[in-house]
């Protein structure tokens, strides 16, 4: 992946677009980096963010070259924001400007709640999925013994009973 990374980095990083969008990378196990990328998130490598600085998102497409450049293609624009208010529709403004209403301290809060919702969410999943493992393996084990007691209840003997009496009499095969 990293060279693709490279690449895009190099052919996106100029002209017009180098003035509204960055693709960067950051090395994570570097001292100096750790406190960005707590801040963000990133507890495995490579993890791709994207999105306002001040709220990435997780990456989750192809890793190649030409799915990561339709993906920047798509998305790394200028997008509505309190800092690009010309860009929203009348729905969004009415939102940003209801936000900015709530004193600062408040919507501290109210980020933290819902940050604490996705992550309460991402832990029931674990969760769920771990009782699935074990649910799947009790039912792979069952499956495998059920099969292991019907071949054993004289199964291979009755399929060769039935091949020797489907064989035609009086031939004998070598």
């Amino acid at each position: 992946m990293k060279p693709d990374w490279d690449k895009l980095m190099k052919n996106w990083n100029k002209g017009e677009r180098a003035k509204t969008s960055l693709i960067a990378d950051v090395d994570c196990t570097d001292e100096k980096a750790k406190p960005l990328c707590e801040t963000h998130g990133v507890r495995g490598f490579p993890t791709i963010k994207w999105g306002d600085p001040s709220s990435l998102e997780a990456y989750e497409g192809g890793r190649e070259y030409d799915a990561l450049k339709k993906f920047a293609k798509a998305n790394l624009k200028p997008m509505c924001s309190p800092t690009n208010i010309d860009l929203c529709d009348a729905e969004k403004k009415a939102e940003i400007a209801k936000f900015q209403a709530i004193p600062l301290e408040e919507l501290e809060k109210q980020i933290a709640a819902k940050k604490q919702e996705i992550e309460d969410i991402g832990k029931k999943f674990d969760e769920d999925v771990k009782a699935l493992q074990g649910t799947y393996e009790k039912l792979q084990t069952d499956k495998k013994t059920t099969i292991d007691d019907i071949k054993a209840s004289g199964l291979g003997l009755m399929q060769a009973v039935q091949a020797a009496a489907a064989k035609p009499k009086g031939k004998e095969e070598l």
